[in-house]
């Protein structure tokens, strides 16, 4: 390579002063590991969000135009389900029942839960049993509890566990699995939409969202039309994940918040990374005045002052994503309920920054250096 000899002298530069290389390492991967904590506490809690569309798999949604979340459904009248099946485009269309509720397990203690039901008749969206019989749920009274991190606080309920719901008698008849668990902390039992209804008090509507199948992708667009002449709104899933996304984002606390957290972890390792930096070409000056008087060109100083922060920047950014991991993997394993999740997003995020800290260090070395005149170094 042209300029492998100068990129030699500048790695030798940076990993002989052990201090201030391992004090630059050390500024950048907690720049890091902050950085990627706060992005993937927020993927994780928006993965959560997500979880009732992930769980139930409709291709579409019917919905009031102002719910933001899936959890916070507002309650419309059977005659959208009506229209709807009668929608050209539309495959077919069910009923579906969210809502909260408190019940009485046999220890007399009471505990929140999430009531999801499902159409009688295909049971659309029903999760997958680990234990139990799908037909089991067309008894009397019965109810499918799902086994996530919430599970035991009903106390680990088995099949054949007894508990009550609004004065009405529950019995467990099937353990599932879902594939994201819920963000509010409480458990999930699924019913039958009708039995839902009947256990819940509502308002005078009851159902909560209808979903519906399109017979291909051309016909989303003229549904999405004609729902919204009965005073609603259809989403794909994507759209109402995008929705719940917004809302999480801008109208609450939790965007803001990790947004700000974010920027001062950027902030502090731009600041330790500048300083120490701009120290380690203070205190080596003579010998970039050497390698100028030698014949150094000032581009080539350049070229060996980025590959120095960059160099140290890549290895601070691998350390940093290895430790964000090593925390995450193992708080996930003793804490059932800890959301956070690394994505590809979280990852360009903080190289992107990293990069950036890296450029900002870099500018402050190159400037100085190219200030410097061999004659001042030889005559100090």
């Amino acid at each position: 390579m042209r300029y492998s000899g100068i990129l030699r002298i500048g790695f030798k530069l940076l990993v002989n002063d052990r201090g201030k290389f391992f004090a630059l390492l050390i500024g950048i991967t907690f720049a890091v590991f902050l950085m990627m904590e706060m992005t993937a506490m927020f993927a994780g809690i928006l993965n959560r969000a997500f979880s009732p569309v992930t769980n139930i798999g409709a291709a579409m949604w019917i919905m009031d135009p102002a719910v933001n979340t899936a959890t916070s459904p507002i309650p419309m009248p059977d005659y959208v389900l009506d229209a709807t099946r009668s929608m050209d485009g539309v495959s077919y269309a069910v009923p579906l029942f969210m809502g909260g509720a408190m019940v009485k397990l046999a220890s007399g203690t009471f505990q929140g839960v999430n009531v999801v039901g499902l159409d009688d008749s295909s049971l659309f969206g029903r999760p997958e049993l680990e234990q139990g019989n799908i037909q089991d749920i067309y008894a009397d009274n019965t109810f499918f509890v799902v086994d996530d991190a919430e599970f035991s606080k009903l106390g680990n309920p088995k099949i054949g566990t007894t508990f009550e719901l609004n004065d009405h008698r529950g019995r467990i008849v099937g353990i599932a699995r879902v594939v994201s668990n819920g963000l509010n902390g409480v458990p999930s039992l699924y019913t039958t939409y009708h039995r839902a209804i009947e256990y819940l008090p509502s308002t005078r509507f009851t159902m909560s969202y209808v979903l519906v199948q399109p017979k291909n992708e051309a016909a989303v667009a003229g549904i999405k039309q004609q729902v919204a002449k009965l005073g609603y709104v259809a989403f794909t899933k994507d759209e109402f994940n995008n929705r719940i996304t917004h809302y999480y984002t801008y109208q609450t606390g939790i965007g803001t918040n990790i947004l700000l957290m974010t920027i001062i972890a950027f902030i502090v390792g731009l600041s330790i990374s500048g300083q120490t930096f701009y120290t380690f070409i203070l205190e080596n000056l003579e010998k970039f005045g050497a390698l100028k008087a030698i014949g150094a060109k000032g581009r080539e100083l350049v070229y060996m002052i980025l590959f120095m922060a960059f160099f140290t920047a890549m290895i601070g950014y691998g350390l940093g994503i290895g430790l964000v991991t090593l925390m995450i993997t193992i708080a996930k394993s003793r804490l059932p309920n800890y959301a956070a999740t690394i994505t590809f997003g979280n990852l360009g995020l903080a190289f992107g920054m990293v990069l950036l800290i890296a450029g900002i260090s870099s500018y402050i070395g190159i400037r100085k250096v190219l200030k410097i005149e061999p004659f001042d170094i030889f005559r100090g």
